[in-house]
C-alpha cells in the first residue's frame, strides 16, 4: 500500500515541522517567540462512545502539529488512505469522536523572567477545552478565531504540560438541533448516518463546512489543531498589529496611515520608527514619531507618504510592485519590538453606476476598469495543514498563467493562508474574499453565535488587510437567494411564521449589518458585499440587471444545453460551470482499472454530485454534443472536452458583452481531492483541458465567434490592454478535409479596454450550399505582439458531422534541456489530446484544433527519457473517441 502513487505524492505534501524559536538577544526586551510544535501525542478521548469499536485508538500515538486527527490516524497506520477507493463511509466514526492531544515544553531560558507570557492558539478545530499545567486555560469554539491566554504566572521553567480535547461537533450540537421545533435548512445531508438528515449541525458550528461533504469532495469531520501554538513572552512591549491603510494613491503620490496596534506592559515613552523598504530594494525611513502609552492597548498612527509611487497592478495592467514596512519600537536605543509587513500601493474601486437597466457591478484599480477573468478556488486539501505554499504556487500560477486576473476565494472552506495571499499579490491575481459562510442559513438570531462571527472577521479581516490583492469582502455564498428563492425561507415561514422572522431579522443583522461595519472600521476602504450572489440586499437577487450573479441552469436544473449561456447577460458573472473528470492518471492514483465504470462503486464513491450519480449529468452533457462515448476513457475524454467548449463559449459570451458585463468567474480552479468536479486544474496540479482553453479564451487579445441555438453566429474582437491594438482578421469557410470554400481577410483597429461586435452571420450566410455536416468556419485574429487567436464554428453537433480518422503525425526530439513535439493533422482534429500515460510530462499546449494540413509545436518537460516519452505517447482526437452505435459504458480489467 505504501507505494501507491497517491500516497508518495500525500507523503510528498505533509509539511514538516521545525522547532521555531526567536530570541531578541541581540536587542534586549523583544518578545520571544516559541512555536510548538514538537513532541505532542493524541489519542481518543478516554470514556469517547467510539472506544469499544476502535479500541486501536486509545493508546497515546505521535501527532502533527499543526495537523488534523485523520491525517494523525493515517501517519499513524490506523486507518486507510481517505482518498484511495471507497473510504470515506468506514471513517465517520472520526467525526463522532472526541480527540486529546498533549505536549510538554520548557520555558525558553531569555523568557523566564519575562512581564508577560501569551500562549497563542492561531487555529482549534472547533471545541478545544485547553489545560495548562492541570489548569484550564480555554473553551473555544470557533476555528477561524485566534485564540489568546495570558499564561505568566502558570508556567514553569521546566516540563509544562499542555493537553487539548477536542470535542466532536456533531455530538456537540446535536441534542440542540434536534430539540429544535423547526429547523434551519442546511447543505449537503450525510449518507452516511452520523447525523440526521433533518437535524444538520454544520451551519451551527463556526467550522469549514466543506468538512460536513459537498458536492465536489467527501465528508470528514475532523478536528485539530489546525494552526500554529506559539508562546510569546515579552518585557516592555508588543506589537500586535501593523496596518498599513492608503488613504490616496495615484501616480504622483500615495498618502499612508502606517497604524500601529501596541500592548504596552506599563506606561512610558517609546520612539516608534518605520522603515521602508521600495520595490527596488532602496531602504529609507518613512516615519519617525516619540509617543507616550499607557498601559495595555494602544493605537497610533505614522502618516507616511511615498511620491510617484510605483503602483501595484493586477496582472496584465502593469507590474506587481510591493513595498515593505518595518516598525520598531526602542525604549532608550534598544528596540523592544519590531515588526514588518508588506503591501502593494494601488487604488481600488467598486463601481455601481446607475442605467436604465440598473446598476453596474465592475472594478476599477488604478484609474483602469478591470474585466474580471478568473475562476471561483476551493479548499485545496481536505485536510488544510498539508497543503504547501508550493502546491498553493502551482494552482495560483497555472491562474496567471491562464490569463486569469481574478480569483473569488469561496466561502465553504477557511480563509486561505498567508502564504495564499502572498502569492495572489506577486502573481497580480485580484481575489473576492467570501466570510466563511457557504450556504443554507446559520442561527445569526443568537447574540452569542453573532459575537462569535464579529471577532473571527475582526481577526481575519486585521489579518489580511495589507494584501493589495483583496478587493472586496463578501458575507456569504448563496444564502439570500437560497432563503428568497429555493424554498427555505417559504418553508419555515409556513411552518413558524414568528421564527422565520426572527431568522430573517438575524440574517440581516449580521449580514447586512454587523460584518459591513467590520469591514468599514478594518478594511481599510475595501468594499462589503452582503451575499454572493446579490444586488446588496436588495430585495431582488441573482439577476443579470445589478449586482453579481450564479447561473446553474446550465449544468444544474433544469440542464440546459451550454448555448443557453448565450442568452443570459449578467453584469458579473461570479459562478457558472460544467463538470469533468480529471485525466487518467489521476483517476488511476484511487481506482485500479477493474474499478473504472460508469457506475463502479469506487467511481460513484468521487463523483459526489447527486449523492454518486453525478456520471448520468455528466453523460447528458457528452451526450449534447458528442453522442455515445466508447468506453469509459472516452467518457472521461470527452467529459473534459464538453467542459472546455462550453465553459468557452459562456467565457466569450461575458467578455463580448463588455461593458455591460464585466466579470466571469467560472466554477471552479482547483480540486478538494481526486474526483469529478467542475475544476480546470485537478488536486495533483495537473491540467484539464478546461485550463489549457483558458488561457486562450481569456487572452487579453482574442475573437469571440459565438454560434447559438437559433443558427446565427456572433463575431466580437476583444481588447484588455490598455492601448489600441492593430491586427489582421481572418475568416476562411473550409470542408474537414482542408478544401478552402472562403478566404477573407481584413485589417482591423481594436480600441483599448473594449469589445466590439463585427458581424451576425447566418449559417446560410457562411455555408452557402456546402454540407453542414462537413464544413467549419475558422476565425483567426492575428495581432501585433499578441499570440494568435482563433474559434472554430461548427454548423452541426459534433455527434452528427463526418468525421474520419484525422491523419495525426507526431515526432518527439530532444531539444536543450527539454523535449520538442511536432503534431501535424492531414484532416480536421478537433479536442486534440497529448498525453504520456503513467509518466510526469508537462506540456506547453494541449486540448487543441489542428486544420487541415497544419502542424503545432510544443515543449515538453519531463525527467523522462526520450525513449521513454516515445513509447508512452498517446495522442486522441474527436474522431477516435465518438462512435455511431451508441452502447453502455464500462471497461474491463
Amino acid at each position: 500500500m505504501s507505494a501507491h502513487p497517491l500516497l508518495r505524492a500525500l507523503a510528498r505534501l505533509l509539511p514538516v515541522f521545525v522547532l521555531a524559536f526567536t530570541a531578541g538577544v541581540a536587542r534586549a526586551g523583544v518578545p520571544d517567540r516559541l512555536v510548538i510544535d514538537k513532541g505532542w501525542t493524541f489519542r481518543l478521548a478516554p470514556g469517547n462512545a467510539q472506544l469499544g469499536a476502535h479500541p486501536e485508538a486509545a493508546p497515546w500515538r505521535p501527532a502533527a502539529v499543526p495537523g488534523t486527527v485523520h491525517t494523525d490516524l493515517f501517519a499513524n497506520k490506523l486507518i486507510p488512505d481517505p482518498y484511495v477507493g471507497a473510504a470515506e463511509a468506514g471513517l465517520q466514526w472520526i467525526g463522532l469522536a472526541d480527540w486529546e492531544y498533549r505536549t510538554r515544553f520548557d520555558m525558553p531560558r531569555a523568557a523566564l523572567n519575562s512581564a508577560r507570557s501569551d500562549l497563542v492558539f492561531e487555529g482549534l478545530d472547533t471545541y478545544a477545552e485547553v489545560w495548562l499545567n492541570g489548569d484550564k486555560v480555554l473553551d473555544a469554539d470557533n476555528a477561524f478565531r485566534t485564540w489568546r491566554v495570558p499564561v505568566q504566572r502558570k508556567l514553569r521553567a521546566k516540563d509544562n504540560e499542555l493537553r487539548i480535547v477536542l470535542r466532536s461537533p456533531i455530538a456537540r450540537l446535536l441534542p440542540q438541533v434536534q430539540a429544535m421545533p423547526h429547523k434551519l435548512a442546511g447543505n449537503y445531508p450525510s449518507p452516511y448516518g452520523d447525523e440526521p438528515k433533518d437535524a444538520m449541525t454544520g451551519n451551527f458550528a463556526r467550522k469549514p463546512g466543506y468538512h460536513y461533504g459537498w458536492d465536489w469532495g467527501p465528508r470528514y469531520v475532523t478536528a485539530g489543531i489546525w494552526k500554529p501554538v506559539v508562546l510569546q513572552s515579552w518585557d516592555a512591549l508588543r506589537i500586535d498589529d501593523l496596518q498599513l491603510r492608503q488613504d490616496h494613491v495615484d501616480a504622483a503620490r500615495a498618502d499612508i496611515a502606517a497604524v500601529a496596534s501596541l500592548d504596552a506592559v506599563r506606561a512610558g515613552q517609546f520612539e516608534l520608527r518605520l522603515w521602508q523598504t521600495a520595490p527596488d530594494g532602496k531602504r529609507s525611513l518613512a516615519a519617525q514619531r516619540r509617543v507616550v502609552l499607557h498601559a495595555g492597548a494602544n493605537r497610533i498612527e505614522l502618516p507616511v507618504q511615498v511620491d510617484r509611487p510605483q503602483r501595484w497592478f493586477p496582472t496584465g495592467y502593469g507590474a506587481q510592485a510591493l513595498y515593505r514596512y518595518q516598525l520598531e519600537a526602542l525604549d532608550g536605543k534598544a528596540v523592544v519590538a519590531s515588526t514588518s509587513t508588506r503591501t502593494g500601493l494601488r487604488s481600488v474601486t467598486l463601481r455601481r453606476d446607475r442605467d436604465d437597466k440598473g446598476s453596474s457591478f465592475y472594478f476599477v484599480v488604478n484609474g483602469i476598469p478591470v474585466f474580471a477573468k478568473g475562476a471561483n478556488s476551493i479548499p485545496f486539501d481536505m485536510f488544510q495543514p498539508r497543503v504547501t505554499k508550493a502546491q498553493l504556487r502551482r494552482v495560483l500560477q497555472s491562474a496567471r498563467d491562464a490569463n486569469m486576473n481574478f480569483v473569488r476565494s469561496w466561502g465553504g472552506g477557511y480563509y486561505e493562508s498567508d502564504d495564499f495571499f502572498d502569492l495572489a499579490d506577486e502573481l497580480g491575481l485580484l481575489v473576492w474574499q467570501d466570510f466563511m459562510f457557504g450556504g443554507g442559513m446559520q442561527p445569526a438570531y443568537d447574540d452569542a453565535f453573532r459575537a462569535s462571527v464579529i471577532a473571527e472577521a475582526r481577526d481575519q479581516v486585521r489579518r489580511l488587510r495589507n494584501h493589495p490583492s483583496i478587493v472586496l469582502w463578501c458575507g456569504n455564498n448563496e444564502e439570500e437567494i437560497a432563503w428568497k428563492y429555493w424554498g427555505h425561507g417559504k418553508t419555515l415561514k409556513e411552518a413558524d411564521p414568528g421564527f422565520a422572522d426572527k431568522v430573517w431579522k438575524g440574517y440581516v443583522q449580521l449580514f447586512g449589518l454587523e460584518l459591513r461595519k467590520v469591514v468599514a472600521e478594518e478594511g481599510g476602504g475595501i468594499r462589503y458585499w452582503a451575499s454572493s450572489p446579490g444586488d446588496d440586499l436588495a430585495e431582488v437577487a441573482n439577476t443579470p440587471a445589478s449586482g453579481d450573479m450564479h447561473y446553474w441552469e446550465v449544468w444544474g436544473n433544469p440542464a440546459h444545453p451550454p448555448t443557453k449561456f448565450l442568452e443570459v447577460t449578467p453584469r458579473f458573472m461570479s459562478e457558472y460551470g460544467l463538470q469533468a473528470w480529471p485525466v487518467q492518471r489521476t483517476i488511476d492514483a484511487f481506482a485500479r482499472r477493474d474499478e473504472q465504470g460508469m457506475a463502479t462503486p469506487v467511481i460513484e464513491a468521487h463523483q459526489k454530485f447527486q449523492a454518486g450519480k453525478g456520471n448520468e449529468r455528466l453523460m447528458k452533457y457528452v451526450n449534447y454534443e458528442f453522442g455515445e462515448p466508447k468506453d469509459f476513457a472516452g467518457f472521461v475524454y470527452l467529459g473534459q472536452a464538453a467542459q472546455a467548449e462550453g465553459i468557452e463559449l459562456a467565457a466569450l459570451h461575458h467578455r463580448a458583452s463588455r461593458p455591460f458585463t464585466m466579470g466571469s468567474l467560472y466554477w471552479q480552479l482547483n480540486d478538494v481531492w481526486p474526483g469529478a468536479s467542475w475544476s480546470g486544474i485537478d488536486w495533483f496540479g495537473r491540467w484539464k483541458a478546461l485550463q489549457f482553453h483558458a488561457r486562450r479564451f481569456y487572452a487579453p487579445v482574442a475573437v469571440a465567434a459565438l454560434r447559438g441555438a437559433a443558427g446565427t453566429t456572433a463575431l466580437s474582437l476583444l481588447n484588455d490592454r490598455t492601448r489600441q491594438v492593430r491586427g489582421e482578421l481572418r475568416l476562411r469557410v473550409m470542408a474537414l478535409d482542408g478544401k478552402i470554400l472562403r478566404d477573407e481577410r481584413n485589417a482591423v483597429e481594436l480600441a483599448p479596454l473594449s469589445a466590439a461586435k463585427v458581424a451576425d452571420y447566418a449559417d446560410a450566410e457562411l455555408l452557402g450550399n456546402a454540407d453542414p455536416a462537413s464544413t467549419v468556419a475558422v476565425f483567426d485574429l492575428q495581432a501585433e505582439g499578441e499570440p494568435a487567436s482563433r474559434r472554430v464554428v461548427y454548423f452541426a453537433a459534433a455527434k452528427q458531422m463526418a468525421w474520419n480518422p484525422a491523419g495525426l503525425r507526431a515526432e518527439l526530439r530532444r531539444d536543450g534541456d527539454g523535449y520538442v513535439l511536432e503534431i501535424a493533422a492531414s484532416r480536421l482534429a478537433r479536442a486534440v489530446w497529448i498525453g504520456f500515460g503513467d509518466l510526469d510530462a508537462e506540456l506547453s499546449d494541449n486540448a487543441l484544433t489542428l486544420l487541415p494540413g497544419e502542424s503545432v509545436t510544443l515543449r515538453v518537460a519531463s525527467a523522462a527519457t526520450g525513449e521513454a516519452l516515445r513509447a508512452a505517447l498517446h495522442i486522441e482526437s474527436l474522431a477516435d473517441a465518438v462512435q455511431t452505435n451508441p452502447s453502455s459504458i464500462s471497461r474491463a480489467p
